[in-house]
């Protein structure tokens, strides 16, 4: 499988690049700067220049040509509540429509736990869960792609474990608190290559089961 890896330099993204280069995948990261390049050495990894807040729909569309899927991984990272709009929402948006535009139907959105209840947004953080509120909106209801929204609980760098909890009321307050981003990075490679798991939105945290069972479970 050729799959595009948007925010291939986030932390979540360089695992998803690294994790789908192990299993033998054709892997284009998507970066922002070509100084960013020399992160990746793997034999099926090909960086690209992709700066999804200066890009536009059509030349976002030409980059993917021969492109199986898309997995959208960008964030503002803190960087400001403009940005967080600009990527997290309208950057979110365009990776959808040029994948339209393309002709792929599969897309993966990382989002974030939370994101379904307004009441649940954390106020230092509202532009954020905004942002990932609208957009998983616009993929659910604005697209025809074969889409897996993933919305993790709180990142951490901790070493994955290959367990998790499915939270199936996608709300934080509800068991373990985070999840590390070896596993969300080992969740999205496991539904890209799982078709069950189309339509589907699959809110998780650190477990106890492991992933693929989760996976099997919450797509029934």
């Amino acid at each position: 499988m050729k799959i595009l890896v948007i925010g291939a330099h986030g932390r979540v993204g360089q695992r998803i690049v690294n994790q789908l280069n192990d299993k033998g995948d054709n892997v284009l990261a998507g970066l922002r700067d070509e100084a960013q390049f020399s992160t990746f050495n793997g034999e099926h990894i090909t960086p690209i220049l992709l700066d999804i807040q200066q890009t536009t729909v059509a030349a976002l569309s030409a980059q993917m040509a021969g492109v199986d899927a898309v997995v959208f991984s960008a964030g503002a990272g803190g960087g400001g509540y403009d940005r967080t709009m600009l990527i997290d929402l309208d950057g979110a948006v365009k990776a959808m429509q040029a994948t339209e535009q393309a002709g792929i139907k599969r897309f993966v959105m990382v989002s974030a736990m939370g994101t379904s209840s307004r009441a649940t947004w954390a106020d230092a953080i509202r532009p954020y869960y905004a942002a990932k509120f609208y957009a998983d909106h616009w993929l659910i209801h604005d697209t025809a792609l074969d889409y897996t929204i993933l919305r993790p609980s709180t990142l951490s760098d901790d070493s994955g474990t290959g367990k998790i909890t499915i939270n199936a009321s996608d709300k934080l307050d509800n068991g373990a608190k985070t999840v590390s981003r070896d596993d969300v990075a080992a969740v999205a490679v496991a539904v890209l290559h799982d078709d069950q798991t189309v339509k589907q939105t699959i809110s998780f945290t650190g477990g106890k089961t492991a992933i693929q069972s989760a996976i099997d479970a919450a797509a029934k």
